[in-house]
């Protein structure tokens, strides 16, 4: 945590054991708006998958009630476009592969955590950065 009490970065892990790596800068992303997908101190947060949109999972990601792809400048959001990096939640990762929809994946800037929720094999199908 800085002075403000906002969680900065990294003291976590992504999935291959690494330090975390950040997912986005602009758009800023995580919960925490640091660029990363943090769990935080507490690992409460889960927006923990650093995704690539792409066209059709923003599509699929609005019919399901989930719009990432719609500006809102309230937010300072200017929504996402196809080839975007965004930390995404979990689940809805998970419900937009069940839906054939999931986006591809940063393994080195996914969070570890997530490891609750999806097992690593099916989440380094949809790798974007292994060699």
């Amino acid at each position: 945590m800085n002075e403000q009490g906002r969680f900065e970065g990294p003291a976590e892990l992504n999935v291959l054991g690494e330090a975390l790596e950040p997912c986005s800068s602009d758009p800023l992303t995580g919960f925490f708006r640091t660029g990363y997908c943090a769990a935080g101190p507490d690992r409460a947060a889960v927006h923990l998958i650093c995704i690539e949109a792409s066209e059709g999972f923003l599509a699929y990601s609005k019919s399901v009630g989930n719009d990432l792809s719609t500006p809102m400048p309230q937010f300072a959001f200017k929504g996402l476009v196809p080839g975007n990096r965004w930390c995404l939640v979990a689940q809805r990762w998970a419900q937009a592969h069940d839906a054939g929809k999931a986006p591809r994946i940063y393994l080195r800037a996914t969070n570890r955590a997530v490891l609750r929720f999806l097992p690593i094999d099916l989440l380094k199908s949809y790798a974007l950065d292994l060699n």
